[in-house]
């Protein structure tokens, strides 16, 4: 079984297509969406267009997601700061109620054995939460008591938006980066498993997507093209920017 995972998609939909045409290419059996499909620019046609993919697709849930659900239900998210608020309301407004029951379906992990691999675990950003923040510059020291209980060869994770492939303990920890605000070079990051494991980048026509994305109403249209789309945040700046708040 070969099984693909996106991850921290943020609702950009010229992103998705992208990787679902390298995807299609690579032949897998089996594609897994590891949460934060939302928010973002183009919720309902990034939603459509997972819907209508033909290969078997689960899905998990993220803290974006989680956040865009408790709004659906009129929990306004009081704990984000006023600016991710914004964009958690818009997203919840562009949504049908059938969406607000599907997001509620998403479990926070997933097990599945991939032939050359055993079995993996995928969660969002720790198999015991969705918010925990870690990089490939966290140490080990901190981080074996996060993933010691985990009964998997491999675990997959997201959340930061920038690959890495890294043991920590016995356990294989791979970050499959973001398919749509990734930090690092410009395109859209994916993971590619069985019977290896593929960090995977496929660049899109960003010129076309800043279009697409600035003629829609998304509050924060400017921010995303300029800052999470044509010039991402370099690695190390979010590297460091993430070590001030690990594991919290």
């Amino acid at each position: 079984m070969r099984v693909a995972a996106i991850y921290d998609i943020h609702a950009n939909l010229p992103a998705l297509e992208a990787v679902l045409g390298d995807v299609r290419a690579a032949g897998v059996d089996r594609i897994v969406v590891g949460g934060d499909v939302l928010p973002g620019p183009m919720p309902r046609e990034t939603l459509a267009c997972l819907d209508a993919v033909e290969l078997p697709i689960a899905y998990i849930v993220g803290n974006g997601d989680r956040a865009v659900l408790e709004q659906m239900r009129g929990i306004d998210p009081r704990s984000l700061p006023e600016q991710a608020r914004q964009v958690v309301r818009w997203t919840a407004e562009q949504l049908d109620p059938a969406i607000e029951r599907l997001l509620a379906t998403w479990p926070a992990t997933l097990r599945i054995p991939i032939d050359g691999l055993g079995d993996v675990v995928f969660c969002h950003a720790t198999p015991r939460s969705d918010t925990e923040i870690f990089t490939r510059m966290t140490s080990e020291e901190r981080l074996r008591p996060v993933f010691e209980g985990v009964d998997a060869a491999v675990v997959v994770c997201g959340h930061t938006h920038m690959q890495f492939d890294r043991p920590i303990g016995t356990v294989r920890v791979v970050n499959a980066g973001s398919v749509g605000m990734p930090y690092g070079e410009p395109g859209a990051y994916w993971l590619l498993l069985g019977p290896g494991v593929d960090l995977r980048r496929t660049p899109y026509d960003l010129a076309g997507a800043a279009d697409r994305i600035g003629r829609t109403t998304y509050p924060q249209a400017r921010e995303f093209v300029e800052h999470d789309l044509l010039r991402p945040r370099s690695e190390m700046e979010m590297c460091d920017l993430f070590s001030r708040a690990e594991l919290r």
